[in-house]
């Protein structure tokens, strides 16, 4: 098989892999029983546990040449976590689940942006890192409507059993793509224009270029901003619509994921082009601009037609940066040799954010309403958009998309 159909095939399956059963747990839990505030408490303990392991895991796959071995390992295991939940609904085997669901799934993502890297090189990793989040977004809609309708048919067993069967296929796409199709030079950033001197590989391995590039931390800490607004954002929302009878929880959960993801697909696709007319600052602006409209819009329509709205800003959002931020940290360490430990390092900060949201938002929607939670969450992601623009001049420059022009012929036309 060609591996670029393979590596989309994998990005396809994997969607449904890498996060667990995602936002159904939420629901799922809340039919046992739990509390919206035990709900994100869990759930940030698995945050936690992910932010520690991102950094490491970029590490591992800079360092390894098996990097299709570490996508098996960490695809099975993520599936055999989340199967727990079936099994046992106790406060801490739940909590042990989703803490391994994070350690294991944090390799995901760093591997995979490696092997995109190792497979096309520098000048064709944006247009193919496209095409990976169109397929993965499409793996989630897919398996967000078939585990809404087998929830809704057979109950939440059908859910568990659906991410059983895409871990199964994620192995097999991995081991379709041939391991001589990957440079492991090319996948950690050291192409042939990098200099191959043992003195510069071996400054190459150290993390000080990572504490020294400034605009790489900048990104890193508006995105810490961002996802502490934007992480919880979606399982609260189908808790609240849930808690209000305003929707079957398997139905409506997988629309709320199925609105998003759709409008990710599109977002995905013409991320690159975007890229190329704006820069990756301007496409990254955009991002942080839709989180408060999301906050303030979920706020005032808590009910079933206003997942519309409120997913389809998350997908403007999250669909432009899943391109454009891996993307532009392979533009920022491209010739360190530690790409992959920047994309761990970017996750790991943005991660903080992210794993403190559903703790957050669960103290905030029982004390104070899911409103109240709504607008403080969307208040909160303001941050990132301050900072991105205050810094904005210095960005702009380590954005800049003018040496892809020069470099590649057929972006200059």
């Amino acid at each position: 098989m060609n591996p670029l159909y393979a590596l989309e095939g994998l990005n396809f399956f994997m969607a449904d892999v890498q996060a667990g059963i995602g936002p159904f747990l939420g629901v799922f839990l809340q039919a046992q029983g739990w509390h919206p505030q035990a709900i994100g408490t869990v759930m940030t303990l698995g945050g936690i546990a992910g932010m520690l392991a991102t950094s490491p895991a970029g590490a591992l796959v800079d360092a390894t040449h098996h990097k299709r071995g570490l996508i098996v390992a960490a695809g099975v295991l993520t599936t055999l976590a989340s199967l727990v939940l079936w099994v046992s609904h106790s406060y801490w085997m739940v909590a042990a689940s989703q803490v391994f669901t994070a350690v294991t799934g944090a390799a995901l993502g760093p591997a995979l942006a490696g092997v995109t890297l190792g497979i096309v090189r520098e000048r064709g990793f944006d247009r193919q890192f496209g095409r990976n989040q169109v397929a993965n977004h499409a793996g989630n809609v897919v398996g967000a409507g078939l585990s809404g309708w087998l929830g809704w048919r057979y109950g939440f067993g059908a859910v568990f059993a659906l991410a059983g069967v895409f871990g199964v296929m994620t192995v097999i796409f991995t081991l379709l793509i041939p391991r001589n199709s990957i440079d492991h030079e090319s996948a950690r950033g050291l192409g042939a224009s990098s200099s191959s001197s043992s003195s510069e590989r071996e400054h190459a391995s150290g993390f000080r270029v990572l504490l020294t590039c400034r605009p790489l931390l900048l990104l890193a800490a508006a995105l810490a901003m961002f996802h502490l607004g934007n992480a919880a954002m979606l399982p609260l929302y189908g808790l609240a619509v849930v808690a209000a009878h305003k929707g079957d929880p398997s139905a409506f959960t997988a629309q709320t994921i199925v609105v998003a993801q759709l409008v990710m697909v599109a977002a995905a696709f013409f991320a690159n082009r975007l890229i190329q007319r704006m820069g990756y600052w301007g496409v990254i602006l955009i991002t942080f601009l839709a989180l408060p409209l999301r906050g303030l819009v979920a706020a005032m329509f808590i009910g079933e037609w206003g997942v519309w709205p409120v997913q389809a800003l998350d997908g403007i959002g999250a669909g432009l940066q899943s391109v454009a931020v891996p993307a532009l940290v392979v533009r920022l360490l491209q010739g360190t040799g530690r790409v992959n430990v920047g994309q761990g390092v970017v996750m790991t900060v943005q991660g903080v954010g992210a794993a403190l949201s559903p703790a957050l938002g669960g103290v905030l929607a029982q004390h104070f309403g899911y409103a109240t939670a709504f607008l403080v969450l969307g208040a909160v992601s303001t941050g990132s958009l301050a900072l991105w623009i205050f810094f904005g001049a210095a960005l702009k420059k380590a954005c800049g998309i003018h040496r892809d022009v020069t470099n590649d012929p057929s972006l200059a036309t």
